[in-house]
């Protein structure tokens, strides 16, 4: 069964960088819409950052200017870059696709969306 698969996670100091990898078939790459989303021990899952279908872009406030969202269609991989890492920034990664459920992925709502991956554990400490 095709799947989405990520990559890059780690424990890093605050301050730190890291990046996210989501591997998709090049299917899904080139036309579903796209995004990253975070869970926190004890929180719901949260919209990251996500990326539509025509290339139009959405980050939540919380990671703005420090988290960029990009994917590369000849490598069929989503990417995340994360830089000046906070502690709050720690939870479970995962990336998501999906064909139809665009406006909502581009609202940062987390959703049943058709991929998702199994999620990079990010850790931050302080």
């Amino acid at each position: 069964q095709e799947q989405l698969v990520e990559s890059g996670g780690g424990s890093v100091q605050a301050g730190g960088s890291l990046r996210l990898s989501c591997a998709a078939p090049k299917y899904v790459i080139t036309r579903y819409c796209l995004g990253w989303f975070r869970q926190a021990p004890g929180k719901e899952r949260e919209g990251v950052a996500t990326v539509d279908k025509d290339g139009s872009k959405s980050t939540a406030d919380s990671v703005r200017g420090r988290f960029t969202i990009s994917q590369d269609n000849t490598e069929n991989t989503l990417y995340l870059q994360m830089n000046s890492l906070k502690p709050e920034d720690t939870g479970m990664y995962y990336c998501a696709a999906d064909f139809f459920l665009c406006d909502m992925m581009f609202r940062l709502i987390s959703g049943d969306f058709e991929f998702w991956g199994q999620g990079t554990q990010v850790t931050v400490s302080s």
